[in-house]
């Protein structure tokens, strides 16, 4: 394995933009940048042994600034949504900026998706951090955070999120890459790719994408994937608000869920390259997103064009959403002297 790093660019304050690559003995290539500590390409074979860049991302270092997409980017101090913005730790209610419809969403505009991170090459890994200052985007407490990423010679993506802070507050970390296993730059929607979740329920949604508390079995629904199913095949469903929702965006319940313990959450595969990515986390489910809304708030790709709908689908694997206002949901709570640490594992390989 061999880490190379380079300046990619500055920001309009001087400040360098880096981009890591590592590759492993097998030729396949990840590379990461210091903008949301973020996945910036993937490169893996088909089963005819073709490389292509598998995730979207694009062309200019300053479009990972504020994209919509968030793409590839690792998202907090929450990901996903608080309800109306509001959460009360130890008796003081925190407003939180509304930025998607009437709700809270990945920690807010100047979240960590969209800060500079620090960097830094440990022996076969590269490790983003940064202090998230009391206050920042109106969370309490100082919030140490850093996201490690390792690539093995196995194809195995590797990240571990860790964070400490000196308040209670709420702590709730994933990744946002989003997968296209025909190619970033094919012109293809996901629509095509298959899906296998270890999770027998789903979230019950409200219309405005937050989670009623009720858990749905997904048997013979379109959001069963216990078995194989195509995204395709019914994403303008009535059920769960997907017509509504455009798609697919909505939380997984990871059957047999244990705190701490490394378990598989799924695989995604697309039959025509070969190519699939098995996904597992210590998390106690995924949000599953078919990127319905990507067309128009994309910036210029990395293949030079344009994302339509559905040209990605992100599997983030987190705690349940709004998990602050919801005491039936685990805990999104972080208390002094406890140390948060979650690991997300992203298997590539080709079907046998």
């Amino acid at each position: 394995m061999e880490i190379m790093q380079h300046i990619w660019g500055s920001t309009p304050e001087g400040e360098a933009i880096v981009l890591y690559t590592i590759r492993n003995a097998n030729g396949c290539e990840v590379q990461l940048c210091n903008i949301g500590a973020c996945i910036v390409s993937v490169k893996a074979p088909d089963k005819d042994g073709k490389m292509d860049d598998i995730v979207l991302g694009y062309k200019d270092a300053m479009s990972y600034f504020g994209d919509g997409a968030a793409s590839g980017k690792s998202v907090g101090r929450v990901a996903n949504r608080i309800a109306k913005g509001k959460m009360t730790i130890e008796g003081v209610e925190y407003n939180l900026e509304i930025n998607n419809g009437p709700n809270h969403l990945h920690g807010g505009t100047k979240g960590f998706a969209n800060q500079l991170w620090e960097s830094r090459v440990e022996t076969n890994r590269v490790v983003f951090s940064r202090t998230s200052p009391d206050g920042e985007q109106n969370y309490p407490g100082e919030l140490y955070v850093e996201a490690g990423y390792y690539f093995s010679d196995d194809n195995e993506l590797e990240i571990t999120y860790m964070a400490r802070t000196d308040k209670t507050t709420a702590v709730n970390l994933t990744n946002h890459v989003y997968w296209n296993l025909a190619g970033e730059g094919s012109g293809q929607t996901i629509l095509d790719h298959e899906l296998h979740l270890n999770c027998s329920q789903v979230l019950e949604m409200d219309p405005t994408q937050i989670p009623t508390g009720v858990k749905l079995d997904v048997k013979g629904t379109p959001q069963d994937f216990t078995s194989w199913r195509k995204f395709g095949d019914d994403i303008l469903s009535e059920f769960n608000y997907m017509k509504d929702f455009k798609g697919y965006d909505h939380y997984f319940v990871l059957d047999g869920w244990q705190p701490n313990i490394l378990a598989k959450v799924g695989e995604l595969r697309h039959v025509a390259s070969g190519r699939k990515v098995e996904v597992l986390s210590s998390q106690a489910g995924a949000m599953v997103y078919t990127g319905n809304w990507l067309e128009g708030g994309c910036p210029v790709t990395k293949s030079g064009g344009r994302y339509q709908d559905y040209s990605g689908v992100a599997i983030e694997c987190q705690n349940y959403p709004n998990a602050v206002n919801e005491p039936s949901f685990p805990s999104a709570i972080l208390n002094p002297g406890e140390t948060y640490c979650q690991k997300i594992v992203f298997k590539l390989g080709v079907i046998e």
